[in-house]
């Protein structure tokens, strides 16, 4: 037991005195580099050209004239126009007709009525006159009425018989003159109504006549639509005989155009309203048009079956030029205002 208790008490000092290896909190990290500097952000999508102001000619629909409108005036493609000028004409002459007819059935409503009113004033009077004669008697049997104690029974009653009658008549009077002042006043009353009636009816044919004139309502460049003409797609001209509804020209402000694009969702971050961008045109690639961010869709949509949602984005064109025109196809470049700089310069 003791050379035990021996072994035991060395073993205890020579773990004692052992040296002990150093402590580490944990592997050292790694010197921290400089940050780098942010790099320009750069998106590309498609778009199409889109003029700021626009306004599409219509064939008219007009109310009573079903079928097809012939065409009597068409301005050229690229024409030049003012606010008021004629864009387009229809053939009028069904409409001005109309409007002639409900001119002259107006004239004569209004005729009617001027006689209606007079014999309305005729009829007055002549009711005042039956209800002063009525009155007149009514008086005369009343005074002979004074006379009674003069006369005989016979006289007497038959005094009495004419103030039972004159009343009679009066009152008979006072009833049928009331009903005949408010006959007359609805004959009169039926008569305003269809006048009434064939001044709106004027005044439809009136419009129908000003809408087959299309005018301009801003200054701008024509550009003719294509129509179907028989077999085959053109543009309209004069003498076509075209269907309401259809569109036959588009008028266009080329001091302001824009483009319509569209940026994924993972790349919406970049519409802010600082946003810039470069347009190039498909059919001019050579040229550089630099463009501001104007509005984008709230909301990332996407097209019927597809996953993919994008944000709908407009862009305007700081430059005018004669080869910006609507529907062309362009590329844009979403990128920062150093970088639009640089660019423009080259």
């Amino acid at each position: 037991m003791t050379l035990l208790r021996v072994l035991l008490s060395l073993c205890v000092l020579f773990l004692g005195c052992s040296p002990r290896p150093a402590t580490t909190s944990g592997p050292s990290a790694p010197a921290k580099s400089p940050a780098a500097p942010p790099q320009d952000r750069q998106v590309r999508a498609t778009g199409t050209i889109k003029a700021v102001r626009e306004f599409s000619v219509q064939v008219p629909q007009i109310a009573g004239q079903p079928g097809r409108l012939t065409i009597t005036k068409l301005l050229s493609s690229g024409a030049q126009v003012q606010p008021g000028d004629t864009l387009a004409e229809f053939d009028r002459t069904q409409q001005v007709d109309n409007a002639r007819d409900a001119q002259a059935k107006l004239d004569d409503f209004n005729h009617q009525i001027e006689q209606r009113r007079a014999e309305n004033r005729a009829n007055a009077e002549t009711r005042s006159s039956e209800y002063q004669t009525a009155e007149a008697d009514l008086s005369k049997a009343r005074l002979q009425l004074r006379k009674n104690e003069t006369l005989s029974e016979i006289e007497r009653a038959k005094n009495e018989e004419k103030v039972r009658a004159a009343l009679v008549k009066l009152e008979s009077l006072k009833k049928s003159h009331t009903s005949r002042a408010l006959a007359d006043v609805a004959a009169l009353r039926i008569l305003e109504l269809k006048r009434d009636r064939q001044a709106v009816a004027l005044k439809r044919a009136e419009t129908n006549v000003g809408r087959l004139i299309a005018k301009a309502p801003h200054a701008g460049m024509v550009a003719i639509e294509s129509i179907w003409r028989g077999d085959s797609r053109g543009p309209a001209q004069e003498g076509d005989q075209v269907f309401p509804g259809q569109t036959l020209l588009r008028l266009f402000d080329p001091s302001e155009m824009e483009v319509h694009t569209s940026v994924g969702e993972p790349d919406g971050a970049i519409l802010r309203a600082s946003a810039r961008a470069l347009v190039r045109l498909d059919a001019y690639p050579d040229v550089l048009f630099p463009a501001r961010f104007i509005s984008s869709s709230p909301v990332a949509a996407s097209d019927l079956g597809s996953p993919i949602k994008r944000f709908a984005a407009r862009f305007l064109i700081e430059k005018t030029d004669p080869r910006l025109l609507p529907d062309l196809s362009a590329a844009v470049l979403i990128q920062s205002d150093d970088k639009i700089a640089q660019e423009t310069r080259k």
